[in-house]
C-alpha cells in the first residue's frame, strides 16, 4: 500500500510547477497576424491563448509583443530588451510574413530568425517557429523558396515548428478580412489549434502541466 502511494506521490509531484507560486511568461513576438489586426485584441489567437491556458488551469501569462507591419530585421532590434525584460519560459516567433511581402532577401530573412531562435535559447527559453506561405500571387518559384526558409530553420537549429500556423485558414476566403491577407475573427480559433499543436510541448519542457493536444484542450 505504502509503495502504491509513493508512485501516486510522484506523478502528482511531476505535474505540478517546478516552482511552486512561479508564473511563467510566453512571449508572443509577431507581426500583424498576431496583433488582432482588424479586430479586437480579445478577439485575437494570442489572447485566445490565454483564455486556454487558464481554463486548464496552467499557470503561465502570456506577453503579446506583436505589432503591426514588423518583419525579422524590427523583430530581432527589440528582442534583446523583450527577453531581458520578460524572461520568458517559452518564446514564439511569428514573425516573416512582411519580409516576404516586401520582397526581402529570403537568406536576410532566414538569417534574422535564426539570430532570433539562438538569442531565445541563450536566455533558456524554449522556441516555436510559426511558419507562414506568401499568397500565390507572389509567384511559385519565390513563394516556396520562402516558405522553405522556417522548414530547413527548424531542421538547422533543431527547433519546434508550426509549417504554417495560418493552415485551413489563409485558403477559406470566409475566414479572411476584405484585404485577403489577415483572418478575421471567426479565423482565431483556428488559428490557435493550429499553434497549440506545437506549442504543447514546448510547456511540459519548462516543467508545466501536461494537457492535451487539439480542440478538446479549450473545451471548443
Amino acid at each position: 500500500m505504502r509503495t502504491v502511494f509513493s508512485i501516486f506521490l510522484l506523478f502528482v509531484v511531476g505535474m505540478v510547477p517546478l516552482r511552486a507560486g512561479a508564473t511563467a511568461k510566453i512571449l508572443v513576438l509577431g507581426d500583424s497576424l498576431s496583433a488582432a489586426y482588424g479586430i479586437t485584441r480579445q478577439q485575437g489567437w494570442v489572447a485566445l491563448l490565454q483564455q486556454r491556458l487558464h481554463a486548464l488551469g496552467l499557470d503561465y501569462e502570456v506577453i503579446n509583443a506583436s505589432i503591426t507591419g514588423d518583419t525579422t530585421r524590427g523583430g530581432l532590434s527589440r528582442l534583446p530588451a523583450t527577453l531581458e525584460r520578460e524572461a520568458p519560459a517559452v518564446l514564439i516567433i511569428a514573425l516573416g510574413g512582411n519580409d516576404g511581402l516586401r520582397g526581402f532577401a529570403p537568406q536576410q530573412t532566414a538569417e534574422n530568425l535564426r539570430e532570433m531562435i539562438r538569442q531565445g535559447r541563450a536566455t533558456g527559453a524554449s522556441v516555436l517557429l510559426l511558419g507562414i506561405k506568401l499568397p500565390a500571387n507572389y509567384g511559385k518559384a519565390f513563394g516556396e523558396k520562402f516558405h522553405r526558409i522556417f522548414l530547413d530553420l527548424a531542421q538547422d537549429e533543431e527547433v519546434a515548428l508550426v509549417p504554417f500556423f495560418l493552415e485551413g485558414v489563409a485558403e477559406t476566403r470566409e475566414l479572411m478580412q476584405a484585404d485577403g491577407i489577415h483572418p478575421g475573427a471567426s479565423a482565431q480559433p483556428r488559428i490557435l489549434d493550429n499553434v497549440w499543436s506545437g506549442l504543447v510541448p514546448l510547456l511540459g519542457e519548462s516543467g508545466r502541466v501536461a494537457v492535451p493536444a487539439g480542440r478538446e484542450a479549450a473545451g471548443s
